[in-house]
């Protein structure tokens, strides 16, 4: 009786509708969290935000008596959605008001697990963060290069807020490299004091803005793709495998129908 109600639950949470039914909600959660900023307070909005929390704490259980305790937790991604509607619970009537829409707004993020299409961006982004930490300490080199010479020949050009000091001139090397009225307010009012100026911004944007953004995005776009060809290399051993197998019955067919003949 118990493993049947547990079957059937299982079923449930994994019908090809149920998933849909939670991105309504969690949807609609997002819906109520911009409505309360227009109308903080509203009875009907709080009482629809604490139908959705227990929305989330049935759709929780459900999944726990489905897959079974073990099972649930072995998805690190139905550990995050537990560690967010746990906190959802643990600080809902908290009067920390900055920490209770903290939450609200943490609940959006669940949509992540919940489309596959997203989780497998967030997936490969994680197993690159390895490849990205190189890259990083390369941005890092660059920037405090550029920061060191923009500071001794650009101090005196530009208010203190430019390159005054190190850290004012990574920031100031932050908005060029998002191109952030970078040649009206930083680029041209140094160039017009110091002809040679233009050889140090155009070398940064060209380094920073564009080779290594394009090295981030091919380590990312690399290992999307690890996954496909993880997948396909995975369907081809299971077809190697099962074509194996075919074989060997085929095989096995054959010798006992020589050995019929023989008889």
């Amino acid at each position: 009786m118990q493993s049947s109600f547990r079957e059937t639950i299982r079923r449930l949470v994994e019908h090809r509708l149920f998933q849909p039914v939670v991105i309504g909600i969690i949807l609609l959660n997002g819906l109520v969290i911009v409505a309360e900023s227009y109308q903080p307070g509203d009875s009907f909005l709080l009482l629809l935000d604490t139908i959705i929390v227990w929305i989330f704490v049935v759709e929780l259980v459900l999944k726990m008596i489905g897959l079974g305790v073990r099972g649930y937790f072995s998805e690190r991604w139905n550990i995050f959605d537990f560690t967010i509607v746990a906190l959802s619970l643990a600080f809902y009537n908290t009067p920390l008001v900055s920490v209770l829409r903290l939450i609200r707004v943490l609940r959006l993020i669940r949509m992540i697990p919940a489309i596959p299409a997203l989780r497998k961006i967030i997936d490969s982004l994680m197993r690159s963060l390895p490849a990205l930490t190189g890259i990083l300490g390369l941005t890092a080199l660059i920037f405090s290069i550029y920061a060191i010479i923009g500071t001794t020949f650009f101090r005196g050009v530009l208010p203190y807020e430019f390159f005054g000091s190190f850290h004012t001139s990574l920031f100031t090397l932050l908005q060029v490299v998002t191109f952030e009225s970078w040649a009206s307010q930083v680029a041209r009012p140094v160039i017009a004091e110091i002809p040679w100026a233009w050889f140090y911004f155009v070398s940064f944007i060209v380094i920073g803005a564009l080779v290594i953004l394009n090295l981030v995005v091919a380590v990312i776009l690399d290992y999307l793709g690890h996954e496909d060809e993880e997948a396909q290399k995975e369907n081809m051993d299971r077809l190697y495998r099962e074509n194996e197998a075919l074989r060997q019955d085929i095989q096995e067919i054959k010798e006992i129908l020589l050995r019929d003949k023989e008889r």
